[in-house]
């Protein structure tokens, strides 16, 4: 397995790339009042309780930035069963018009914010509405840290057209919308008035009730192609679709974890509300008692990826493998910044009763 995080900016990667070559309506789920077990629907209680938070000791695949583990209690929440489906981002998009990320033009006076001093500003035929696709590699692979070796800027790629022009969700209403950003996915939260889970909350959530475990099923990953969408077989040559699916699967194509959660591991990354930040861990570490929940780091820090900010995504993707990631491992997790939308990225939501009935008041 590659032994450190591949941390992905699609748009500081589009730039780095080309310069060495040259009032909104909220959406009302009904809520039963009054009792923490009725859940509104499409999502599901995640008790409160307390947790270890980061890396398993017997974990011989984590990587240095998920350690040291630390206690961590978090309150009950609601969270959605699956990742936010094509279908429901639809109705979302109809009902508010929102434009994405991926659908607008890149502008470079942002952009450049981001990247070193100096570098050259890319063709304006390149700084077009797009996002980061996928593509197969015609031979084997031997830098696994060189990532533009399987990526591809693709114009015209976003939510509707995830492969670009002549690409349709038609079909595929249950799949897991993508190309989504942290932008994105914070204006659908403001519309259905839901939040994205803390980096916490969303571990305890994955454990599914049961802890000190690798994955959320236990610690054979000889199980993972029965519990999991990931790339099996060499990456990112061949995959051998022993789950099922080269590319992103339904929604509960698998087996669902102690909670109820579906794809908790694997299909799409999702994002989370903490900033990415390297000391964090040792932070609550070193207070030697338990954080009662936390809300991730006051500010960014990457010292890999200096230029921007980044806020932290869990579960892995189809994409993870064993030789390269493997994060559909509990404790795996990733920095990307804010503007960051890709063919393996979406997200959840979760609410707490407290928002839940002040929209139904």
């Amino acid at each position: 397995m590659i032994s450190k995080p591949y941390f992905f900016c699609p748009l500081i990667f589009l730039v780095l790339f080309v310069s060495c070559k040259s009032d909104v309506k909220q959406n009302k789920d009904p809520l039963v009042v009054g009792t923490l077990k009725t859940a509104p629907k499409g999502m599901v209680w995640i008790p409160g309780g307390t947790f270890t938070q980061g890396a398993v000791p017997h974990d011989k695949e984590a990587m240095q930035h998920e350690k040291p583990s630390h206690k961590v209690s978090v309150d009950g929440f609601f969270m959605d069963i699956t990742e936010v489906t094509n279908a429901q981002f639809s109705e979302f998009i109809e009902a508010t018009g929102y434009i994405t990320t991926a659908e607008r033009n890149v502008s470079w006076e942002e952009l450049k914010k981001q990247v070193p001093a100096g570098t050259a500003k890319p063709h304006d035929s390149i700084l077009k509405a797009g996002s980061l696709c996928f593509k197969k590699t015609k031979s084997s692979v031997s830098n696994l840290y060189d990532f533009s070796q399987w990526w591809e800027w693709t114009i015209g790629a976003n939510w509707r057209r995830p492969k670009g022009k002549g690409s349709s969700i038609e079909g595929k209403e249950n799949y897991p919308v993508i190309h989504i950003s942290y932008d994105d996915a914070i204006a659908y939260c403001k519309w259905a008035n839901r939040r994205l889970p803390t980096e916490a909350e969303w571990e305890y959530a994955a454990q599914g009730g049961i802890e000190n475990t690798i994955y959320f099923w236990g610690d054979d990953k000889r199980d993972l192609s029965k519990m999991a969408n990931s790339w099996e077989g060499e990456f990112p040559l061949n995959n051998t679709k022993t789950d099922g699916y080269e590319l992103h699967a339904p929604v509960k194509s698998y087996k669902p974890n102690g909670f109820g959660l579906y794809d908790i591991a694997g299909n799409v990354w999702e994002w989370t509300n903490d900033w990415y930040n390297t000391n964090y861990y040792n932070e609550l570490e070193s207070l030697k008692n338990t954080s009662e929940n936390p809300q991730g780091a006051q500010k960014p820090y990457n010292p890999s990826n200096i230029y921007t900010q980044e806020k932290i995504i869990k579960g892995g993707s189809f994409l993870c493998s064993a030789s390269y990631c493997a994060s559909y491992r509990i404790s795996a997790r990733m920095g990307t910044s804010l503007d960051s939308s890709l063919e393996h990225l979406g997200f959840r939501t979760v609410a707490t009763e407290e928002m839940l009935n002040s929209d139904n008041e």
